[in-house]
């Protein structure tokens, strides 16, 4: 048998097998298909390794997740500025974030981009003439609410008086010289309440200022009513009407209360709790069968017809 090895021939004797490799140097290896990198040959008569195999790499940590913002207001003095812009009588809280999500607001002249930014009470916030501009096209407008009708939100088989407010209803004597437009409505809400029971001035306005002057806490604007009753009223019943009354556990405001005629007595109120004058009424004994409300501040019903609207002239102040 001939082999070739390094370009010479070799002659073996015959029926002799070539000496196999030794058992301590195992030829032809096959390569490890476990991912995990070759071990080197033990030595010969070197003790067997009592070590565990390297343990696999382990896998990367998930990142750190951020605590979620507190809501706690910081005690550094400052106030969001959407809180001052209402406080300063600006617009309402509502339109102050509208406006700051389109760039219209500044604090010392810088543009406020993020929904509550803090600021300290003595920085100036300025508009910008976009915002001046939506505040001037805004829309405030008057209706005489019939009985039957709701202020604000829909009661089962009431309709609210808003779906009043269209082109056929509008009072033919309207001395304001804009034209109904579709998106009067749009956003349009009641500044106050006036029960379903009861007839006369309500206020519709899509300026957060105007909502905020006749409704806001801190708002002390007159609103007069007249008031049927029927009961006997004596000296210290009208006296508590005046003053000295409570509802809710909360003593009233100071109201100005007196005798119209026989059966009709004249309130005036400066806050606006949820059918205050029947409730006051009760605790003196009397029954109210009819109530209106002729006017707000100073802006009268005047000659309005029921179930009719006309919007706030330029030149009125409530």
């Amino acid at each position: 048998m001939n082999g070739k090895s390094g370009g010479k021939t070799l002659t073996l004797p015959k029926k002799v097998k070539p000496t196999p490799a030794p058992a301590s140097r195992p030829a032809n290896r096959r390569a490890r298909t476990d991912g995990l990198p070759p071990t080197k040959p033990r030595a010969r008569g070197a003790p067997a390794s009592t070590s565990t195999p390297p343990a696999p790499r382990p896998t990367p940590s998930a990142r750190p997740v951020a605590p979620a913002p507190t809501r706690t207001a910081p005690d550094d003095g400052t106030v969001r500025v959407s809180k001052l812009m209402s406080e300063r009588g600006l617009c309402s809280r509502r339109e102050a974030d509208a406006y700051i999500e389109r760039g219209w607001v500044f604090v010392d002249g810088v543009k406020v981009t993020e929904l509550g930014t803090r600021i300290f009470a003595t920085q100036t916030i300025t508009l910008s003439r976009d915002a001046q501009t939506a505040q001037l096209q805004s829309v405030t407008i008057l209706l005489n609410k019939p009985i039957g009708f709701v202020s604000g939100q829909p009661e089962p088989g009431y309709t609210p008086a808003v779906t009043l407010i269209v082109p056929d209803n509008r009072w033919k004597e309207d001395e304001a010289t804009q034209r109904f437009n579709p998106v009067h409505l749009r956003g349009l809400a009641p500044a106050g309440r006036l029960d379903i029971d009861s007839t006369g001035l309500i206020v519709f306005t899509q300026d957060g200022r105007v909502a905020k002057k006749l409704i806001g806490e801190d708002s002390n604007v007159e609103k007069e009513y007249l008031v049927r009753v029927e009961g006997t009223l004596d000296e210290g019943g009208l006296k508590k009407l005046n003053h000295g009354l409570s509802l809710d556990g909360k003593a009233l405001k100071p109201a100005k209360v007196s005798w119209q005629n026989e059966d009709q007595l004249r309130f005036v109120l400066r806050e606006g709790k949820k059918r205050q004058i029947r409730r006051m009424c009760e605790l003196v004994g009397l029954k109210v069968v009819g109530l209106k409300r002729i006017r707000i501040g100073s802006v009268v019903l005047g000659k309005l017809p029921v179930g009719q609207w006309r919007y706030f002239r330029e030149d009125e102040r409530f």
